[in-house]
């Protein structure tokens, strides 16, 4: 099984750059054979492409663009379903391809397969089985095994607690002035914390502000690039057009 990468080498689009080479360098990284399709120099490449995307699959404008993924004729998806897929430990499923052993993907496989055929619950079965029997006093079950030791411990506690309530006021007394004194470095503190959280919540804003302006340079990179997309496809359709007026005027 051979995975079909489909890349537009010349493309004006920094963000469609960006994701695939995504897509090739995470495929390099786990040594997944692939073969990239150029469909910018290939005009057969990027009509089999557009041909073999599953129509749900694809924009509003009907031109899905690159990257696309195939494994041999077989649709996987886009870059979002595979980052989707890279997020979930599951690129190999996505792929269509046996996860190697040893890897995150294939132990998620193992342990479905043990909870599945019931392993688990037999252990657990075992394990209730186990607790269930070891034997409890009678006395334990009846709830008098330490009924003359509780009595005679909360007897003794009671003394011991009349002892200790002078101990107890004159701690108390010194807490309070030792808090006293330490009232006035605790408000610095506070200012310095307020001052902290407000400059760290200006370089968040700061740099949300400056993912929006990056989002939104993207997203018109998109649409210029579907814009160039729908061009070519009227000019093909004007060229196929003034071809068979051509053909009927002979």
């Amino acid at each position: 099984m051979v995975i079909k990468v489909f890349l537009a080498s010349s493309s004006g689009s920094t963000a469609i750059k960006k994701k695939q080479q995504d897509v090739v360098g995470f495929l390099e990284a786990l040594k997944v054979d692939y073969t990239q399709l150029d469909i910018a120099c290939n005009e057969e490449n990027r009509m089999w492409m557009r041909q073999n995307v599953p129509e749900e699959k694809k924009p509003t404008n009907g031109i899905p663009l690159p990257p696309q993924i195939f494994n041999e004729e077989n649709y996987c998806g886009d870059y979002d379903t595979f980052f989707d897929a890279k997020e979930d430990n599951s690129v190999y499923a996505f792929l269509g391809l046996p996860p190697p052993p040893g890897s995150k993907e294939a132990e998620q496989a193992d342990k479905v397969h043990i909870v599945e055929n019931g392993n688990h619950a037999e252990e657990t079965n075992a394990e209730g089985n186990l607790v269930d029997s070891i034997e409890v006093p009678v006395e334990e079950r009846n709830g008098h095994a330490h009924g003359e030791e509780e009595l005679q411990q909360a007897a003794d506690d009671e003394e011991a607690e009349g002892g200790e309530e002078e101990e107890v006021t004159e701690g108390e007394t010194a807490d309070a002035e030792e808090t006293a004194g330490d009232e006035a470095p605790a408000e610095e503190e506070d200012v310095e914390t307020v001052e902290e959280t407000e400059d760290i919540q200006a370089r968040v804003e700061e740099e949300e502000g400056q993912e929006e302006a990056d989002d939104d340079r993207e997203e018109e990179e998109l649409r210029q690039l579907e814009d160039e997309e729908e061009a070519e496809v009227q000019e093909d359709e004007e060229e196929d057009l003034e071809e068979t007026q051509e053909e009927e005027a002979e």
